[in-house]
């Protein structure tokens, strides 16, 4: 791998210093966590942690696009959450004490910081504030994994493909012209977040840019009709 150790960014100028969930504990914790991080660069395409190895620690996203994904029996990669700057990576297998049951993979160059297991059980032992948000993180967690596989039950695959789209869409928002996602994603990519083919995913994009909800360009994508889209999706706006 060819990541590298770059200078630790400041928690207390850190640009999502109000939505990192680490940014909800105590000062002296925070000073703690601050003191002690390691933040690393990765390029696309590399791994921050690998599906079946132990967990060292937590780790928080400064900058960038990360994937968590499994690996199927039968090879396919199946992506179940999608990670922007200020989300916490790796805490669940930490907690629980299991391996970690998904990968976590760069999807554009990103600045990892990683806190050490013995200082963030610690602070969480001592740290009423970020213990709490750590329940509620972890119960929202199983909310959508549930209603995940919920969908992959029950929705039709033409739904889901609409619903990876505005999954995309909440999770890194638009571009400054108000409708292109601000991230990019292959057919494949998409197809491994809804769970089909990527001959089907392919297809239904190309329905839905005939249709004019969304406007391909590339691995970029405009949504042109909102309203349609989550009427394809089957979500009530």
């Amino acid at each position: 791998m060819s990541f590298e150790h770059i200078p630790a960014a400041d928690c207390n100028h850190c640009a999502k210093r109000f939505t990192n969930i680490f940014c909800q504990a105590k000062y002296d914790s925070l000073q703690e966590i601050n003191a002690e991080k390691i933040c690393t660069q990765y390029k696309k395409g590399e791994f921050i942690f690998k599906e079946g190895t132990r967990p060292h620690g937590v780790f928080c996203v400064n900058r960038g696009k990360i994937k968590l994904a499994k690996l199927g029996d039968d090879g396919k990669e199946q992506i179940t959450r999608l990670v922007k700057p200020g989300d916490p990576l790796g805490y669940r297998a930490l907690l629980s004490g299991d391996l970690y049951s998904s990968s976590a993979i760069s999807i554009e160059e990103s600045g990892v910081c990683f806190i050490p297991k013995e200082l963030f059980l610690t602070i969480l032992q001592k740290d009423s504030n970020l213990a709490l948000e750590m329940m509620k993180l972890l119960s929202d967690d199983l909310r959508k994994a549930e209603l995940q596989i919920t969908h992959l039950a029950q929705k039709p695959v033409r739904e889901r493909v609409a619903e990876a789209i505005l999954f995309i869409k909440e999770t890194y928002g638009f571009e400054p012209d108000g409708i292109t996602i601000d991230a990019q994603f292959s057919r494949e990519d998409i197809a491994n977040i809804v769970g089909t083919s990527t001959e089907t995913a392919i297809r239904l994009l190309s329905e839905f840019n005939k249709d004019k909800i969304i406007l391909l360009i590339g691995k970029k994508i405009q949504i042109l009709d909102l309203k349609k889209l989550l009427k394809t999706a089957n979500i009530n706006d």
